[in-house]
């Protein structure tokens, strides 16, 4: 009786300031949680889970009280279970250290550990295994590192056409009354023997070059006479030409044509970084060997290279003229032997400047990523 004095003394309800007056217990008894046929480990940890607090509440009220009705320690189990029972909320929480008492000094403490159900996404956040981890960055450098056929067909493209874009070009600067008037002027340049003076050969060879660049019909050379009241120019010089200005207005037309292209390309490959600079050294390479190529031949032998270039693009016969026809009296041998040096020039000087400014540079690729940078 002793002991059940003390316990009803230590099981005393506190005052409850609590003015609602809800202690959080179920209105009905079969809305309580029942204790039978629970195994008492895992009910312990569902009782510990802090995601429950009225739950754990609940269940630790009822198991104290049913251990102070049938615990053996407590001497008079009935009076016990019905002042635990009567002293309400507080007594039920207060009933915790005398049921730990009641149980010995030898019982097992509860388990307590803190059990949790994984989440949802937590399969999301576990790492594959390192082979697959190995594959998947294979395949992504793999990946990274291939090269689409699309921009390499491109930049052979801009290899093969540099040269006759630049060739064009150059020829363009040759055609025009300022080249022909530095030749007029320039000192070693041989005169006329049949009576033209150079403000004759400036203003007849201007008439000569205009034709080949406007869209005038033969009658703009063959109308022209001299002071004499002779034609400027015969027959077979007029035809020559007007062969002359067909072959001119097709280089001229595919030099657009080029031009359009390397647009489109530099368009295509800009987001491609250094693919448009490859292409344009790999023709401006290109461009510098053949040129190379030309000029030695050029040097070994110019008459043959001279017949040679109006075989490719004449017809046989139309373009040879007696020393006192006017075309060669406007355009000597060394007029022609001049110009094909400032074309040679012009080429080999802008295919050097592309090839300085267009060197590839290699570009350094980031440290692949280590397992210890991962972990960090």
């Amino acid at each position: 009786m002793m002991h059940v004095t003390e316990d009803r003394r230590d099981l005393e309800p506190e005052v409850n300031l609590d003015e609602s007056q809800d202690t959080e217990e179920p209105a009905f008894d079969w809305m309580r949680t029942p204790d039978r046929g629970r195994d008492p480990e895992n009910a312990s940890v569902r009782d510990a889970s802090p995601n429950r607090p009225s739950e754990v509440r609940e269940s630790n009220g009822l198991r104290d009280r049913h251990e102070l009705r049938e615990g053996p320690a407590s001497g008079s189990g009935h009076g016990a279970a019905s002042d635990a029972a009567g002293s309400g909320h507080g007594g039920a929480s207060d009933a915790v250290p005398a049921a730990g008492e009641a149980a010995g000094p030898g019982a097992a403490p509860a388990t307590t550990s803190d059990h949790r159900e994984p989440s949802p996404t937590s399969a999301l956040q576990m790492r594959p295994p390192e082979d697959e981890v190995r594959r998947r960055t294979a395949q992504r450098e793999a990946a990274a590192q291939a090269k689409p056929v699309a921009p390499r067909v491109l930049q052979v493209l801009m290899a093969i056409f540099l040269p006759f874009l630049l060739l064009i070009a150059a020829v363009r600067v040759i055609a025009t009354p300022a080249f022909l008037w530095l030749e007029y002027f320039r000192p070693g340049f041989p005169g006329d023997g049949y009576g033209f003076s150079v403000d004759d050969r400036l203003t007849y060879g201007s008439y000569a070059v205009d034709y080949l660049s406007n869209f005038a019909g033969r009658r703009y050379l063959g109308d022209l006479v001299q002071s004499s009241g002779a034609p400027l120019f015969t027959d077979a010089e007029v035809s020559h030409m007007a062969d002359v200005k067909s072959v001119i207005f097709i280089a001229y037309a595919a030099g657009l044509v080029l031009l359009a292209f390397f647009v489109v390309a530099f368009l295509v490959l800009r987001k491609r970084p250094g693919a448009f600079g490859r292409g344009l050294f790999a023709g401006a390479i290109v461009t510098f060997v053949i040129v190379v190529g030309l000029a030695v031949l050029a040097f070994l032998g110019w008459e043959q290279f001279f017949t040679d270039f109006h075989r490719i693009f004449f017809s046989q016969g139309n373009w040879t003229f007696q020393l006192s026809d006017t075309l060669i009296r406007l355009f000597p041998s060394q007029f022609w032997m001049d110009a094909a040096i400032v074309i040679g020039v012009l080429t080999l000087l802008v295919s050097s400047l592309i090839i300085i400014f267009a060197w590839p540079i290699k570009r350094k690729t980031p440290a692949p990523e280590t397992e210890a940078s991962r972990s960090e």
